[in-house]
């Protein structure tokens, strides 16, 4: 029977992904968007990003001047 350690560093080991991993995904990426729709949604992605970072920004700069008040 595996003692608690081993099974903990067997779950580490599943969790990470390595470079074939990686590989594999942006093969498939690749294959169902094709390259010219890459860009586009990786540009939609990061404007998503930008504006979600924003809004957090907002949120705990009104949630400061609320405290003070």
């Amino acid at each position: 029977m595996a003692s608690f350690a081993e099974l903990r560093s067997k779950i580490r080991r599943m969790g990470a992904i390595g470079p074939t991993q990686v590989i594999l995904i942006v093969l498939v990426v690749l294959l169902l968007f094709g390259g010219r729709k890459i860009p586009e949604l990786m540009r939609g992605l990061g404007r998503g990003v930008k504006e979600f970072k924003d809004a957090t920004q907002d949120d705990g700069k009104a949630g400061d001047d609320g405290d003070k008040a």
